[in-house]
């Protein structure tokens, strides 16, 4: 599949997603708001999500796709439906033990990951019964990751793509319509999360087949091709998930805070992770497959290219993205969560926590490029160790800037470490020849650098001239903010086209690339 037209397609119903999320995000900041409630909902969340993003869809996925790749090309599609059965028979006995072992000892666990929820209170006891109920999510969502894997290789990116808008639409229905039948709001999201993981499971399932892509059950068992699949594992737990460790670090840190630092950080993380799922997730998706197919038959012209064309186009989105993330966070964050529960000075506080994500948004997204290049190589031990550093180097910074800064010290230093991350990356690729930067990069990224900064002034200026509407009402909130992501978006394309970034006959030869 071209590269384009791949990441076009996950982009796309990644942006669905979102915009699902956001729509769920909106709902739940106006039912749940920053309180108690919400700061053990989103502890519940956060901890099958944090296993999920590292070992399911993280080091699973990038140490599965090329492999399961490799043996599609080299063994055939009955060998590969082979391989996948042994990997599943083997991941459900595992991640079902797993499961089941946590689920007992959660009142121990929370005490652990959030250490200022004290025994006793509301947050405790909400956070332990609302996790055990969402962590059997994290079981079903690895399977899911597996047969996502195996459509990723086939070159089926749209099912896997739109599976996360099964998990939005899910919980705001239980939101709004079943919460009656529960305590309240945060125990129905939590039951909604667990469904949503069935309902994900069953539609890949369901596409697999119809693809007609081979898979074969088997007896559980370690083979030579899952000893080499576990071993890629081990280091890539932390490696493919160096931003979730950051993120749940952060986590751990603000329980310590005030009551509220938590769901300040969640509410922020929504709205950066918007841009960093379009084109972090389109990017490592979509380029995995490929740059493993293409390092694997020694094509060094055809990976670099993959290689440079997949950075300029995750700074093309990344850096107006955190533009917008730094200019104009608090009427991003008032139009979208300031109503019910959400007051102003809730506003105020992610608004400050967003900016710091937004540092290093550009980051996070780039990183995602440079770890699919070690992956792509089947070596997961150099982003590891990397990873390790950037991690204690996070916690450090934490504990330095919440002193200054409060919560928003945290969101800070996860930003910058991010920055740090991709120096050590680049720095380690840099050995190998056929993944370096080509002259198109080199002459592209000053202009798109250019074009964010002339945004910025553009966002800034709108954003002095509408200040006072962000305090009107809903609807007045929304045509102001829209209006100001049109002008961004119209100044940013307008300057993009002047300075000769994408023209018409270029993005016709990329997307004929295979």
């Amino acid at each position: 599949m071209k590269l384009l037209k791949a990441m076009a397609t996950i982009a796309g119903f990644t942006f669905l997603s979102r915009i699902a999320g956001m729509a769920r995000d909106m709902i739940t900041a106006n039912v749940l708001g920053a309180g108690p409630i919400a700061d053990a909902f989103f502890v519940a969340l956060k901890l099958p999500n944090f296993f999920r993003r590292v070992a399911g869809e993280g080091a699973f996925s990038v140490s599965f796709v090329p492999l399961y790749s490799k043996i599609l090309s080299q063994e055939g599609e009955e060998e590969a439906a082979k391989f996948s059965g042994e990997v599943c028979s083997l991941m459900t006995i595992i991640l079902a033990l797993f499961t089941i072992i946590f689920i007992i000892a959660m009142p121990w666990v929370i005490h652990a990951i959030a250490p200022g929820f004290e025994e006793g209170t509301e947050r405790y006891s909400a956070a332990v019964a609302m996790t055990q109920i969402t962590f059997p999510y994290l079981m079903l969502m690895s399977l899911t990751s597996l047969f996502g894997g195996m459509l990723n290789a086939h070159h089926k990116f749209g099912p896997f793509s739109a599976a996360p808008i099964i998990f939005n639409c899910t919980i705001i229905f239980f939101m709004v319509v079943l919460t009656p039948f529960f305590p309240n709001a945060g125990f129905s999201m939590s039951v909604a999360v667990s469904v949503s993981g069935i309902l994900q499971l069953l539609m890949v399932i369901f596409f697999v087949k119809r693809h007609r892509i081979g898979f074969h059950w088997q007896r559980p068992q370690l083979s030579q091709r899952t000893k080499r699949l576990f071993k890629l594992m081990g280091p890539g737990v932390l490696s493919a998930g160096v931003f979730q460790v950051n993120l749940f670090v952060d986590m751990m840190v603000a329980s310590i805070l005030p009551t509220g630092a938590i769901s300040f950080l969640y509410y922020a993380d929504r709205l950066n992770q918007l841009p960093l799922s379009i084109a972090g997730i389109a990017v490592g998706t979509a380029l995995l497959p490929m740059l493993s197919k293409s390092l694997a038959s020694e094509d060094h012209a055809q990976s670099n290219d993959l290689f440079n064309r997949s950075l300029e186009f995750c700074f093309f989105v990344a850096l107006p993205a955190a533009v917008a993330l730094l200019i104009i966070p608090i009427p991003m964050v008032a139009t979208l969560f300031e109503h019910g529960k959400f007051t102003h000075v809730e506003t105020l506080q992610t608004a400050y926590v967003l900016m710091g994500y937004g540092i290093g948004l550009p980051a996070y997204i780039a990183s995602k490029v440079f770890m699919t290049a070690f992956w792509s190589h089947e070596d997961t031990m150099t982003p590891v160790k990397i990873s390790m550093l950037t991690a204690v180097s996070n916690i450090v910074l934490c504990l330095i800037l919440i002193k200054p800064l409060g919560v928003a010290g945290i969101s800070l230093a996860t930003g910058i470490v991010g920055w740090l991350q991709v120096y050590l990356l680049h720095k380690q690729l840099g050995k190998h020849e056929a993944l370096s930067f080509d002259a198109r990069l080199r002459t592209v990224f000053p202009k798109i650098v250019l074009c964010s900064a002339v945004m910025a002034c553009m966002l800034a200026l709108g954003n002095y001239m509408l200040q006072d509407y962000f305090h009107a009402g809903l609807w007045v909130k929304i045509l102001s903010l829209s209006a100001l992501v049109l002008l961004g978006g119209l100044t940013y394309l307008l300057s993009v086209t002047q300075t000769g970034i994408f023209t018409l006959k270029e993005l016709k030869r990329y997307t004929s690339r295979s």
